[in-house]
């Protein structure tokens, strides 16, 4: 008799384990959190919620839904609900995808793609980023074949943080068949402050094969609640909705998402602030003599290569994120971004 066994794909993907812990939250400059307390409002709503625990909650999110729909001129049923848009993501590549399809995706980029992708038992084709750390999307054309049923594109892109430009992406959906999904993960959509990013949203409106995530998680900073959305046209929507779990969000992640929207005022406050600060690490790291990518996320990335795991911890106290080719430093106070300069020019010399 022999034990029961998972697919056998699972072998392959790792188990999540975390770095080292940081001396405290303000130290932790690993996960792409906002430095900032919840908007004003978001804890008074979301703890109301807490009084009808013992119920399930709105699975139709119809109350964010409807702001959202509002704010993007759209209908409610452009819009998917999960835990993150990560796991939007994952409902979606259920969807789409089984053995012998194909997903096309940047690389480096958001470490849960190849996850996401193997699951379903797809194919992760992987496309490298150019030697400035951006998209290669005339060689992710290239790469699409009749096996290809979604493309992912990551502007910003983690973890590196350069945008793709909207005549870069025209450029590319003229090559893409309607038939290919192209999904636009915009989780640090915010930040950007580059006039020729692409805009999601205006990209949705002109192909109707687009997908655009969204996240609660960096700029609201709702993320200890899980909770965002895809836009899209209304049939893949209804695909979509259909593989995520119901009563997935809780009551408690809508009415803080929904009191953040109303707070847009103290939303923009805030990101600005993230955007000072970031430019101000980027020139300090720059005059250090750092070759850093120009980015418009809430982190920077310092392309170490194989000195990565030396260099965070050397970090330490300082928690940051080391990868196969760099390190990924989010942006903190102000406070703590000087003692990662501090370690930064101490690194150089």
């Amino acid at each position: 008799m022999t034990d029961p066994r998972p697919r056998q794909v699972l072998a392959a993907i790792p188990a999540y384990r975390p770095g080292r812990p940081a001396l405290d939250e303000s130290h932790k400059l690993s996960s792409n959190e906002n430095p900032f307390p919840p908007l004003p409002g978001v804890v008074e709503r979301a703890a109301a919620g807490l009084a009808r625990m013992n119920r399930y909650p709105d699975p139709g999110v119809t109350a964010l839904g409807e702001a959202l729909a509002e704010r993007h001129g759209l209908s409610t049923d452009h819009f998917a609900f999960g835990t993150g848009s990560v796991s939007v993501l994952f409902g979606l590549l259920d969807a789409w995808c089984g053995p012998g399809d194909e997903v096309v995706y940047p690389w480096r980029s958001f470490e849960a793609y190849p996850i996401a992708v193997d699951l379903p038992g797809a194919t992760s084709v992987r496309v490298p980023l150019t030697a400035d750390h951006r998209h290669d999307l005339p060689a992710m054309a290239d790469a699409i074949t009749e096996r290809t049923k979604v493309v992912l594109v990551c502007t910003p892109n983690n973890p590196t943080g350069p945008v793709v430009t909207e005549a870069e992406f025209e450029e590319f959906m003229a090559r893409v068949p309607t038939t290919v999904l192209v999904v636009v993960d915009e989780a640090y959509v915010e930040f950007v402050r580059d006039p020729d990013a692409l805009a999601g949203a205006a990209a949705l409106a002109r192909h109707a094969n687009v997908v655009v995530l969204r996240t609660f998680s960096k700029a609201y900073g709702l993320a200890g609640l899980r909770i965002g959305y895809s836009m899209a046209h209304p049939a893949i929507t209804e695909a979509i909705r259909k593989a995520l779990p119901p009563f997935g969000v809780t009551d408690i992640a809508q009415a803080a998402a929904l009191a953040s929207l109303e707070a847009q005022a103290e939303l923009e406050e805030r990101v600005e602030a993230v955007v000072a600060e970031r430019t101000r690490v980027f020139d300090a790291l720059r005059e250090q003599g750092w070759d850093v990518p120009s980015s418009h996320a809430n982190f920077v990335w310092l392309p170490l290569g194989e000195r990565s795991a030396e260099f965070a911890e050397h970090a330490h106290p300082i928690s940051v994120r080391p990868f196969p080719g760099g390190v990924r430093v989010t942006i903190g106070t102000p406070e703590i971004n000087d003692a990662f300069l501090a370690r930064a020019a101490a690194f150089r010399r």
